[in-house]
């Protein structure tokens, strides 16, 4: 559940927020192709939603200021951050989605990350999914961003990492 002296997202409530401990998390880890992609996702219920924190280091980098990498960022219907030699990570499946939407609006379609010299951080509120839909799910973190309209997933590209997402033990 969501800590009731702090349950209001807001600019005064977001510290009390993060000092609370995360009802669930996700150890990301890069494919066999990107091994220094290393980082990991929280997931904080709120009265307003799922607050969701991701930090990641080690992603890829581009030197060209126009094309500093954006990566797509998903929350997927698998289980397992496993594949095969054409997918790393094929056993996470197709973007959850609670009521078969269309991309962009599958439950699991997140903001993208931008990379800032192979780092990422990321924070955001959403209500389309609370913390205990999403257990048991997997977050991966594509080459490529979302461009929010290709079906059925936003032709963001390669599978490059991966994070199962568990409950941290809360009542």
């Amino acid at each position: 559940m969501f800590r009731r002296d702090c349950y209001m997202i807001n600019k005064q409530n977001l510290d009390c927020i993060l000092r609370g401990r995360p009802v669930a998390t996700a150890k990301i880890r890069g494919s066999s192709e990107y091994p220094d992609i290393v980082g990991m996702a929280e997931f904080y219920q709120t009265e307003m939603g799922t607050l969701v924190v991701t930090e990641v280091s080690g992603l890829p980098q581009n030197d060209d200021a126009c094309m500093s990498p954006v990566f797509g960022y998903h929350i997927h219907s698998g289980q397992l951050c496993a594949g095969n030699s054409e997918d790393a990570f094929a056993d996470t499946k197709g973007h959850y989605s609670i009521d078969n939407c269309m991309h962009p609006y599958h439950t699991g379609d997140m903001p993208p990350l931008f990379g800032n010299q192979g780092y990422a951080f990321s924070i955001f509120l959403s209500d389309r999914f609370n913390v205990y839909d999403i257990l048991g799910r997997t977050v991966v973190i594509h080459l490529h961003p979302d461009d929010f309209h290709t079906q059925p997933s936003g032709n963001s590209g390669m599978k490059i990492a991966c994070g199962m997402i568990n409950y941290n033990g809360l009542n």
